[in-house]
């Protein structure tokens, strides 16, 4: 496994098919393809999960030389933070573009090949060890996620597109500035002028530098997560999405946002993270409770997922600034879970507006009545939102608020509790509208689910049920490594550099 290049074909192998698909004109033989590109992807993360040895730091490791007289490399590399998001995003790809074979009849070959061009370039953020190649990973994901915002989405989808854009492209600016400072500022004190992520991590930078340079990364992952109150794009980026994108979007490209955090704010800057701890406790648990309380008033389905992705992502920014074991392992879990669960539900939203064309919640009512399967699944998806015990939900939001009242200010943890509860009311106050009830009139022929449409929500839904009933399996996958970043923001008030 060492000797092959995996990681590479983990990332290309969705590139080899989208040009493939390309040269194809038969829709079944173009589906084929792409869902034969995701499923090989898929399963040689999956193999890499299986070979992977937690605690071993960085592994799979492929190097050479891209541009050696600026130090740039191709670098990738995977340990158990990266792998998680890893093995989420393989999955999700795979998944959303079986659901899209029944689903999409419009510029199928454009639509797969924006596809799998997404799919590599959030894969490459992950295994990125190269900040240049990161950079380029990172801005090569816009661009097919706004081709399939523009071109497949709703009557407002250029709005959304343009905004969508200009918040990510202004925080991915200053993101950029500070990586160069980083290349030069540790240029000058060893010497060695490079972009490697592991090398640049292992740097010292003094405390005012790491303040200018952890805002301009804050801004940009920020924006992704998003926090409260660089969130405005989301609810319009997923009301305009066609379902797989809001899929895409909420599943795992948010997730970019709390990966970045984890991987390099607080190993790159930990004295400026322990200063920022409080503000961003703040912000996260005000988009905790605002995200809740306007997701509990809104009237379209889409939107009120939408908020409620604000809210659950809060406890991601909380575990991962509550600085102990608990609440980053809480993080990562929540990360995972949410992108399981928000994506199975957006799927359900899209599965109904594609029988009722509506989404407003006042407009529907009964439909189990007529939709038997799809109401269980629609049911354990907005319980597993929820945080039911045994479910995957539970164990981040746990995990994240044992870390919140173990950072010695107990308020924080307290008041993201209400979170929950909220989180309880708004989704089971929609289930009750939208499932139960009188069944409309207009509704009364409408058909249940496709076996190939129930297969996607049962395969999300096994997991979720894994995650929750052995979280251990996937928590044994990183703890080692968020452990080893704990190390180095703890290390910051060890050195007294940070007042306690």
């Amino acid at each position: 496994m060492e000797s092959l290049p995996i990681l590479s074909l983990v990332l290309w192998l969705p590139l080899a098919a989208a040009v493939i698909v390309i040269l194809l004109q038969d829709r079944r033989a173009m589906f084929g393809v792409a869902v034969l590109g995701a499923a090989l992807s898929l399963l040689l993360s999956v193999a890499v999960w299986a070979a992977f040895e937690p605690g071993a730091g960085m592994q799979f490791q492929e190097s050479f030389a891209w541009l050696p007289a600026l130090g740039i490399q191709y670098a990738l590399g995977v340990d158990g933070i990266s792998l998680l998001m890893v093995l989420l995003n393989t999955f999700l790809f795979f998944l959303c573009i079986i659901y899209a074979w029944a689903t999409v009849n419009d510029r199928v070959k454009e639509y797969l090949v924006t596809m799998l061009l997404l799919e590599v370039g959030i894969t490459g953020v992950f295994l990125a060890l190269d900040f240049v190649l990161f950079y380029v990973f990172w801005e090569l994901m816009l661009i097919p996620m706004y081709v399939l915002i523009g071109v497949w989405g709703g009557e407002r989808r250029v709005y959304a597109t343009i905004k969508f854009v200009l918040y990510t492209l202004f925080g991915s600016l200053l993101m950029l500035v500070a990586i160069l400072a980083l290349y030069f500022v540790h240029g000058n004190s060893t010497g060695t002028y490079t972009f490697d992520i592991l090398q640049l991590t292992q740097g010292t930078y003094g405390e005012v530098f790491q303040l200018w340079a952890f805002v301009a990364f804050f801004l940009a992952f920020a924006i992704k997560v998003p926090m409260v109150p660089f969130h405005t794009w989301l609810p319009d980026a997923h009301v305009e999405a066609p379902t797989t994108g809001s899929v895409i979007l909420a599943g795992i490209l948010l997730k970019m946002g709390g990966y970045g955090f984890i991987r390099f704010s607080l190993p790159l800057f930990p004295d400026a993270s322990q200063l920022a701890q409080t503000a961003v406790l703040t912000l996260s648990v005000i988009a905790i409770i605002y995200g809740a309380l306007v997701a509990l008033m809104q009237t379209d389905l889409k939107k009120l997922i939408a908020y409620s992705s604000v809210s659950h992502m809060g406890f991601v920014t909380l575990g991962i600034f509550s600085f102990t074991q608990q609440g980053l392992d809480g993080a990562m879990m929540q990360m995972f879970s949410h992108g399981l669960v928000t994506g199975a539900l957006f799927l359900c939203v899209g599965q109904l507006y594609e029988r009722t064309h509506d989404r407003l919640i006042a407009n529907l009512g009964g439909l189990a009545h007529r939709w038997p399967v799809f109401a269980a699944l629609f049911l354990y998806f907005s319980l597993a939102s929820i945080g039911l015990p045994g479910l995957s939900g539970f164990v981040g939001e746990f995990m994240a608020l044992v870390g919140a009242f173990a950072t010695g200010v107990r308020v924080f943890g307290v008041l993201a509790v209400f979170g929950i509860i909220l989180s309880a009311a708004y989704m089971l106050w929609m289930y009750w509208r939208v499932m139960l009830g009188s069944l409309k009139e207009a509704h009364r022929r409408l058909e249940d689910l496709s076996v190939l449409e129930t297969a996607v929500l049962v395969a999300l839904a096994l997991v979720v049920i894994w995650a929750g009933v052995q979280p251990q399996a996937f928590i044994q996958i990183f703890t080692a490594d968020t452990s080893g970043v704990m190390q180095a923001v703890n290390a910051a008030q060890v050195a007294g550099l940070v007042p306690k």
